[in-house]
């Protein structure tokens, strides 16, 4: 019987690995000065800690250290990059294009835009029930792009389907028109190898707490080689990061920030090895211990057309028909930490926008759960999570047999 509850919830945040911890505890208690003091020993070693990250996350991704902007978080990071181009000055249009698939930090800007007499474009993806379910076709985004368009923004991975976008094939047609590219990556760095300059995005977002770094750090790629990206910055005050991003810099932040990343990058090929190898053997005990169950967003096989698989590897996003998702966590007594497709947000009692853009009815995405295998999770998890979710789902449909009010 593994630690309890078990926590299976990592693509809402993980757990600050300890080796980031010890990195980040000089820069409380010994090293704790200002990045922005000149003319002291504190201020200096303040600002050589943050250059030193700086460079560390600019080499994980391929980029120079110069492009590495740092924000509170991937949310920050979606808005400087969206309202950031919309409201330069000098641009070629007011026309946005999107997925209806991507997280709120994205849409909501993009909503806000609209208010202000933007115009958005919003694309479908692949349906529910095909193999590349999810998925955006790359010929979707160039019938989309028109004179007037102004940025393009596609997230690399889904945070709760998985599903892995073919970023790479976009940004070139967005090269050929001239149009800037916006990729929010926050669930593919440090599960996934990623190279800006191989993926030809022009803007990238990502965040620490995903990759078992601390909360409140983000950072924005902001592509600098001729022609450079230029952005009207969203926060003013002290001029920090060129302007671009005012406020004191959060040291101990960076410095997690950057050892998270290293750690992922160096143990990548085989911590993916060990998530693809777990989520297998928890979808097949799940297949094997419940009836009437279905996978939402592509199959673990789907590949894309290079080869590599279209699905994050710790990604699994299941629907029990006829069980609601909420009260699903529920009979689990607490044991088990997932999520629920009822609800995509803490704010939004409604069902998941993500399941319902797949074309999967209210009543199909209330009956889902997302399981996010992260780095501390082991196989005994594996197996308890397969078995305590079969008998909630179990005992949940047999209430509903012997006259309970049914839930979906």
């Amino acid at each position: 019987m593994p630690a309890l509850p078990v926590y299976m919830d990592n693509h809402a945040t993980t757990r600050v690995d300890p080796r980031v911890v010890e990195a980040m505890l000089p820069f409380f208690s010994e090293q704790y000065g200002n990045a922005g003091s000149v003319g002291h020993s504190f201020g200096d070693a303040a600002r050589e800690a943050v250059e030193c990250s700086r460079a560390m996350i600019a080499e994980a991704i391929d980029a120079d250290a110069a492009e590495i902007l740092f924000t509170s978080g991937a949310t920050e990071s979606n808005n400087l990059a969206i309202r950031g181009v919309a409201e330069r000055a000098k641009r070629r249009g007011n026309h946005l294009i999107s997925v209806r698939t991507e997280h709120k930090a994205v849409l909501d800007p993009l909503a806000r835009l609209a208010r202000r007499g933007f115009e958005i474009t919003l694309l479908d993806v692949e349906q529910h029930g095909s193999p590349r379910a999810g998925w955006l076709g790359p010929q979707r985004v160039r019938d989309a792009i028109r004179d007037d368009t102004v940025l393009v923004s596609v997230m690399l991975a889904n945070n709760e389907i998985g599903v892995i976008q073919p970023i790479q094939q976009i940004a070139s047609i967005c090269r050929e028109r001239g149009v800037a590219v916006h990729c929010d990556a926050t669930q593919g760095v440090g599960k996934l190898a990623v190279d800006v300059r191989e993926l030809g995005v022009d803007l990238m977002s990502f965040s620490a707490h995903k990759i078992y770094g601390p909360k409140g750090i983000g950072a924005l790629y902001v592509r600098r080689s001729r022609p450079g990206v230029r952005l009207e910055p969203q926060i003013s005050g002290g001029g920090q990061q060129d302007g671009l991003r005012s406020g004191t810099l959060n040291v101990p932040g960076i410095v997690g920030f950057a050892k998270a990343l290293e750690l992922c990058v160096d143990e990548l090929p085989a911590e993916m090895a060990r998530l693809y190898g777990m989520r297998g053997d928890l979808w097949r005990r799940l297949q094997s211990q419940i009836d009437d169950i279905q996978l939402c967003g592509p199959a673990p096989e789907a590949k894309d057309d290079s080869g590599r698989s279209l699905r994050l590897p710790g990604n699994l996003d299941v629907a029990f028909r006829n069980v609601d998702g909420e009260a699903l966590l529920l009979a689990m007594g607490g044991k088990l930490a997932v999520s629920s497709g009822a609800a995509c947000s803490s704010s939004d009692p409604g069902p998941s926008h993500v399941l319902l853009a797949l074309g999967m009815s209210e009543d199909l995405a209330r009956s889902t759960l997302r399981f996010g295998l992260g780095r501390f999770n082991t196989p005994e998890e594996v197996a308890f999570a397969a078995e305590t979710v079969a008998a909630a789902v179990r005992q949940l449909r047999e209430f509903q047999r012997a006259g309970g009010r049914s839930s979906g």
